[in-house]
Parts: structure tokens; C-alpha cells; sequence
């Protein structure tokens, strides 16, 4: 489990901090620009940006920054339950990372209900809370939220159970599942338990999205991330991406959508060594709405576009399917391949809640010192389950 492996870091703490912070920048990076352009068909898209498309971001007037979406907001509160986990499996081993998700999931729920008054405000005065990142004013905005993660979460919150792979609360395969669940992989796992990693990685995806190709996904990204952050061997992302596939799909050998999955990403890895471009590519792979294409289109962009992060988010965002998705995972697992300062300076400058995502990459980092945690009264404090209260004050919008 996270904080026990006996593969540490000596000396490198720098280089996993980089990546970790590339993983989560360069995901944020890539929904920002893909969320511009996500509900466009690729003629508008083409006429608004030129032949190239999309090729730098769009800074919304109001804000002065390129606006994350959804994807980027579950990406943190997926991180920051997974902290609330990782700081309490320190102390004493309590619970399992999906539970403390939920939660983590139920307070971005409240940020989308008290932003958008979609029901009843709860009443905030002695409602607790998980997460910090309440405290976070910018968070509290509807950016296109899925239907499927807002009807399960109300699920939730009004029986009080949350989806997992076992008890399923619906049959959706959206790429909902996997956009989100990068943190999952940004914690440090002995090798040996990086089945355990997979299946905790599809049990987050499960909490929403209860079809095998809504989870499965879920399951192989985080592998990916994990390997590359945290390497038990010299291997090119390319073996990565293949040893991610080959063990997600023996780690749930009962599931016949997984080979259906490895099918559609070793497609992936023989599309990024042709010499076709990057968008008839990605016709072939699909539109990215759903799980097993979001990740294989991701694929394909780190694949081709290894040595390239801009080259890799801007191909993963330009097409007529689910761009900030497609763009958020390409980046994800550049982001983490070539470490944020390989990230050009362009896709950091004015990318909203960028401190905010600091913040949380470098406290993943930290949480690989396992107990250590628990007894820093700081970061206790910090990661506390019970925190009460609700929403900060609001800027105009």
C-alpha cells in the first residue's frame, strides 16, 4: 500500500516531484484547452482556429484565465480524498480509498448545487466536510458537469451508498471514469501491489460509472501514471503503456470487456507508428465520450507526441468528440512523461487554479513518507475528515 514501498526515491525526491506536478499540470493544461472547443464539430473548430485548430488557450475575459472544467475539479477532490485516505492509513490503517473518494466527491457535488442552486442549499453550519478545497472560491462553478456523475452522486447522497464495481448504481461507460482518477496513480505503490493499484483505480471510476468500459479504463491509467512517476525498471513509455494493458486485463480475467479494452489500446500503440495525421488517427479510435476511447485516443497523442507535450495535448483536443477529456488524459500522462518544467510556460501562465494544483502535486508527494504524515500535526490539520462549514464568499461571475 502507499508510504510502504520499499522502492524509494534517494535522492530523486526533485525528479518525482516534477513528475507528479507534470502529471497534474499537464492535465489541467490539456482540459483547459480542450474545453474551449469540447462541443464543436471539427468544421467549426477549423474555421474559428485555423488549419492547425486550437492551438493556444482561450482566457476567459471575465477571470483572466484559461478555465478548467469539470475534469480538472474531480481530478482535485480525487486528490484530496485520496490524501484524507492516505494520511489515515498512516495513523492506524482505516478504510479504503473508494469510501474516502465519495466523500471527496460529495463535497464537489455541494460546490455544483450551491453554484448552480440546482436543489435546496444544504445548510452549511455543522455540515461536514472532507475537503479542503472548499475553501477554494473558484471551485464553486458549473463547468459542464456529466449528467451520470451528478445523478449518481445525488444517488449517493440520498441513500448514502456509493457505486463501486461489485454494486453498481447504473450501466455507463463515459470517459467520466477514467478523466478523473490520475491521483490514484500519483501515490507511491510497492511494485509487487500494483494490482492493487489497478483495481483501486477502477473502483474510483466505479463510484459513478458502472459499466466495465466506464472503470477499466480507470484501472490502466493510473498504472500508467505509476510507472512512469515511480519506475521499478528502465522502460519507454511505450512498454509502460503495454504492461499496464497486459496486467489490467490478467487483474480482472472474469471481465470480458477488458479484452476489448487491450484490443482498442494496443490499436492505439500501432496507430502512433503509422504515417497518417494525427486526426484520421483518432477518427479511427472514436470520439473519446466514452471510457475505453478517451483513453485510447490519450494514448495514441503521449504515444506519437513522446518528446512533444504541446504537440501531444493540442493533437489529443482538436477533433469532434469529448476534447477536454481526451486532452486532460493525453496530459496527464505527458505531463508525468516529460515532468513540468518540460512543460512549456505558455500552458502554465494564466491556467486557473494553477497554485491550487501545486499545492495538491506536491502533497501527493509527500504523502509517499507514510507515517510521517501522521504525526505532523500541520498536515493533520490540513486533512482532516471533519471538517464543518460550507462555502466561501464568491467573486462576481
Amino acid at each position: 500500500m502507499p508510504g510502504n514501498s520499499t522502492d524509494t526515491v534517494n535522492g530523486n525526491d526533485g525528479v518525482v516531484r516534477d513528475r507528479i506536478r507534470g502529471c497534474l499540470i499537464g492535465g489541467a493544461a490539456g482540459d483547459a484547452l480542450g474545453y474551449a472547443v469540447e462541443f464543436l464539430g471539427e468544421e467549426e473548430i477549423f474555421s474559428r482556429h485555423g488549419t492547425g485548430g486550437i492551438r493556444r488557450y482561450e482566457v476567459d475575459p471575465l477571470r483572466r484565465k484559461a478555465l478548467i472544467s469539470d475534469d480538472t475539479q474531480m481530478t482535485l477532490f480525487t486528490a484530496n480524498g485520496l490524501l484524507v485516505w492516505a494520511t489515515r492509513f498512516a495513523g492506524n490503517g482505516d478504510g479504503q480509498p473508494a469510501a474516502y473518494v465519495a466523500e471527496a466527491y460529495r463535497d464537489w457535488l455541494y460546490t455544483q448545487e450551491w453554484n448552480a442552486g440546482a436543489r435546496e442549499k444544504p445548510n452549511a453550519d455543522g455540515l461536514r466536510h472532507l475537503c479542503w478545497l472548499l475553501d477554494v472560491p473558484e471551485l464553486y462553478s458549473r463547468r459542464a458537469p456529466g449528467n451520470t456523475c451528478l445523478s449518481a452522486l445525488y444517488q449517493q447522497a440520498d441513500g448514502g451508498v456509493f457505486g463501486s464495481i461489485a454494486h453498481p448504481l447504473n450501466h455507463s461507460k463515459g470517459c467520466g471514469g477514467v478523466m478523473r482518477v490520475a491521483p490514484m496513480g500519483l501515490l507511491r505503490w510497492p511494485q509487487e501491489d500494483v494490482r492493487a493499484l489497478d483495481r483501486e483505480g477502477a473502483e474510483l471510476a466505479a463510484i459513478p460509472h458502472g459499466h466495465p468500459l466506464g472503470y477499466l479504463p480507470a484501472a490502466v491509467l493510473p498504472h500508467i501514471v505509476n510507472r512512469i512517476v515511480y519506475p521499478g525498471k528502465d522502460l519507454t513509455l511505450r512498454e509502460i503503456v503495454r504492461e499496464a494493458t497486459d496486467t489490467v486485463a490478467g487483474s480482472f480475467p472474469e471481465e470480458a470487456k477488458a479484452r476489448e479494452l487491450a484490443a482498442l489500446l494496443y490499436r492505439a500503440m500501432d496507430l502512433a507508428d503509422n504515417g497518417e495525421d494525427d486526426l484520421k488517427n483518432i477518427h479511427a479510435l472514436g470520439e473519446g465520450w466514452v471510457g475505453d476511447e478517451a483513453l485510447a485516443i490519450a494514448v495514441y497523442c503521449a504515444l506519437r507526441h513522446q518528446n512533444d507535450f504541446s504537440a501531444g495535448i493540442i493533437a489529443a483536443v482538436n477533433h469532434k468528440g469529448d476534447s477536454d477529456s481526451t486532452g486532460a488524459v493525453a496530459g496527464n500522462i505527458l505531463g508525468a512523461w516529460l515532468g513540468a518544467d518540460a512543460i512549456d510556460d505558455c500552458w502554465k501562465t494564466d491556467l486557473e487554479l494553477y497554485d491550487v494544483i501545486l499545492t495538491i502535486a506536491d502533497d501527493l508527494c509527500r504523502a509517499g513518507q507514510g507515517e510521517a504524515l501522521a504525526a505532523d500535526p500541520d498536515w493533520r490539520k490540513k486533512y482532516d475528515r471533519t471538517r464543518h462549514g460550507g462555502a466561501p464568499e464568491q467573486e462576481e461571475q
